[in-house]
Parts: structure tokens; C-alpha cells; sequence
């Protein structure tokens, strides 16, 4: 069974006879960020909504769970749902919604006395959190153990959505990566290059292939454990786009920190020493916006550059702006790259913005995620 066979929710209404009087138990991401103990943006909760309404006006009574931060597997009160509980009765009144599930090491160890207490009384399951499906979690894997279930609308989008990229592709398919180190990517690398027909590198992670080609890097970040393998990449010939020039920091200087001093300039494939290449530059971005502009699709996941700081800013903004032109099916594969598009007013012009940064890999590296194939194997009416 294809990992987009998964169960959805019209499933779900007919092997319960119908939702009235049901109680459904939906796994959420509403993992928002908090400041002062007030939510500073409540996309992942509006995101959950038309789910958790369409089994409300079903008459189910629904009781929503999510992680909320990084607490340790105990109460922590900066990470109390309250703000979160507040926030969802405005939009969907009457969800009831559970403490952290993170306050319990059982959560992330999944436990099955941890997965009993979740699914007590509870007549079937829900998940629509894509953003922990990558995880076997109690809250993720446990409940499809012992209750019928299903995909929410938002877990079912983006399980159509990225493995339509990944199976059937629109071409010509453009796949942009970036973000700090090789390693954590190279399944991902591999797994577009069997699909795409240019894939574009950029970020931290451009100076291990550049080192491969036998460029000098300064003090860039460089894995060199994984040279090796890049230069295996590059040698095969994929069709692989890396940057020509490099936006730098000189000696002295600091991220974040344009007061302390340190030139900043343009160089080219190769970094002085001393020197940190912290962007892609000028003329990287406008070639690789050339290469984006010809996409019938286009994955992009993790900025070109440190593009919070913004002395390097350019290119991760130059890319987000191709992408947002791009009369091809654009998607964005969540974390810092959705931050990216968020922080340069993009967002409205991309298909498809994903809600999991690591989950988004992950299913196009793999095909399939934990959190699936426990709602495929999950136990019938």
C-alpha cells in the first residue's frame, strides 16, 4: 500500500456508523512560538481548525493534543497549554484540549501505559500533526493501536502535495536546498537527484561541495568527513547547480552583530583565509533565479545564506522572490525556508507551504513517515 493510502476522515465517519456522539481524539501541531506567555503567531493553530470543525459540526466531541516547546518530560509552567486552550476556543468553541504531552516522558519514549491514558474513553483517532508524523511518538503511533483513524485535511494535504512531487513531478523540477550541513541532507540530495532535473545548492552546506571541486572555503563551514561523498556526487554527473561567487565576512566580524566590526564582501568560488562565506552571492542568485524561472515545479527547503542578519540577507530574499514568481507548482518544504518566505511578505504567492520542515524531508527521502504507516496499519471498527 502507497504511503498516500492513508485513512481519511470520510473513512473514519464510516467505520464509526457516523460521528454523532463519537469521541475523537485529533493529534495536532499547535507548537506555537510564546513570548511572555502570549502566542506571537497562531498559524499552526489556525491550521488546525478546518479538522477539528468539520468533526464539531459532525457532532463529535473532540479533544485535541500537542506538544508545546521542549520541556524535559515534566510540567514545565512556561509551556502550559493555556494560551493555546485560550486561543482555539475562539476558533473552534467546545475542543477540549489536553495538557503538554511533552510534560511526560512517555510521549516521546512511547509508552504504552502513556498510550492508554491518551486513548481512554476515546472512539476513534485523528492525526493531523505533519509536523511530528517523522516521529514515533506515543501521541503519533500509539493511539492507531488500538482506535480506528485517520488523516486530518492538513496531514492529507501535505502527504498529496510533497509525495506528488516526489512521485510525479511536473517538469521541468527544480529542487533548491540549503540550510548548514550536508549530512543532514545527503538522503534528501540523493533522493531528488533521482527525480529532479536541477537541483540548486546553496547555504552552509555549499562550501563541502565547493571543497570537492577543490575550492578553498576559508573558515566557512565544512564537514570535511563528507568531501568525499560530494565529490562522488559531483563526478557522477548530476545535475547539480553551486554557487559561483560568495557573499563573505572578514576577520573580526560577527553574525548578527554588524557593530562588531569585519568587512563584508563579494568573492568568488574561492574564500580567503579568515574569511566566512555566510551567503550566496549577487551573481549565484541571479543564476540560480535564471534556472528557478523555467520550473514547472520547484521544492525548496532551507535558505541560501544567514538571511536573519541582514549584511547577508540578499540571496535567500533573491531565491524566495523566483520562487515566488514562478509560474510553475511551488512548494515550500517548511522551517527556516517558510520562515524565510514569512519574514519577505512571500507567502501568498507559493503553492504549497508546508507545515514540517524535518517531517517534509524526511517523507521525500523516504516516501513515507512513521506517523503514516501507523494510521495504514491502524486497528478496524
Amino acid at each position: 500500500m502507497a504511503a498516500a493510502d492513508v485513512p481519511r476522515l470520510e473513512d473514519l465517519e464510516s467505520a464509526l456508523g457516523g460521528l454523532e456522539g463519537k469521541r475523537i481524539l485529533v493529534r495536532a501541531d499547535l507548537n506555537v512560538p510564546l513570548r511572555d506567555g502570549r502566542i506571537t503567531d497562531d498559524l499552526r493553530i489556525r491550521a488546525a481548525v478546518p479538522t477539528l470543525r468539520w468533526l464539531a459540526e459532525r457532532g463529535a466531541t473532540v479533544t485535541a493534543c500537542s506538544h508545546l516547546g521542549r520541556p524535559k518530560g515534566a510540567p514545565d509552567p512556561a509551556l502550559a497549554m493555556d494560551p493555546v486552550r485560550d486561543r482555539l476556543a475562539e476558533l473552534v468553541p467546545g475542543v477540549e484540549v489536553m495538557e503538554n504531552l511533552r510534560f511526560d516522558p512517555g510521549e516521546t519514549a512511547d509508552d504504552p501505559a502513556f498510550v492508554d491514558r491518551l486513548v481512554e474513553g476515546q472512539d476513534g483517532y485523528v492525526n493531523d500533526a505533519f509536523g511530528a508524523s517523522h516521529r514515533a511518538h506515543a501521541s503519533i503511533v500509539g493511539p492507531p493501536r488500538h482506535l480506528p483513524s485517520a488523516a486530518g485535511r492538513l496531514l492529507a494535504e501535505e502527504v498529496d502535495v510533497l509525495l506528488g512531487c516526489r512521485d510525479h513531478p511536473r517538469r521541468p523540477f527544480v529542487g533548491i536546498l540549503g540550510g548548514a550541513k550536508v549530512s543532514d541532507k545527503l538522503g534528501v540530495i540523493t533522493a531528488l537527484l533521482d527525480v529532479c532535473d536541477s537541483l540548486i545548492i546553496g547555504g552552509g552546506m555549499c562550501f563541502t561541495f565547493l571543497a570537492a571541486q577543490g575550492h578553498r572555503v576559508g573558515s566557512s563551514l565544512l564537514e570535511e568527513d563528507q568531501v568525499d561523498r560530494c565529490r562522488e556526487l559531483l563526478d557522477s554527473g548530476a545535475p547539480l547547480h553551486l554557487p559561483s561567487d560568495i557573499t563573505a565576512l572578514g576577520p573580526g566580524g560577527k553574525i548578527s552583530d554588524p557593530d562588531a566590526g569585519g568587512d563584508v564582501r563579494q568573492v568568488g568560488r574561492d574564500v580567503p583565509d579568515g574569511w566566512m562565506g555566510l551567503d550566496i552571492g549577487p551573481g549565484t542568485a541571479a543564476e540560480f533565479a535564471d534556472v528557478v524561472a523555467e520550473a514547472r515545479q520547484v521544492l525548496w527547503n532551507g535558505p541560501m545564506g544567514v538571511f536573519e542578519d541582514p549584511r547577508f540577507a540578499a540571496g535567500t530574499r533573491t531565491v524566495a522572490e523566483a520562487v515566488a514568481d514562478c509560474r510553475g507548482f511551488t512548494v515550500v518544504g517548511g522551517g527556516d525556508s517558510a520562515a524565510a518566505v514569512a519574514a519577505f511578505d512571500l507567502a501568498d504567492r507559493i503553492d504549497h507551504i508546508s507545515t514540517g520542515g524535518g517531517a517534509s524531508l524526511e517523507l521525500i527521502e523516504q516516501g513515507d513517515l512513521p506517523g503514516l504507516e501507523a494510521l495504514r496499519q491502524a486497528r478496524p471498527a
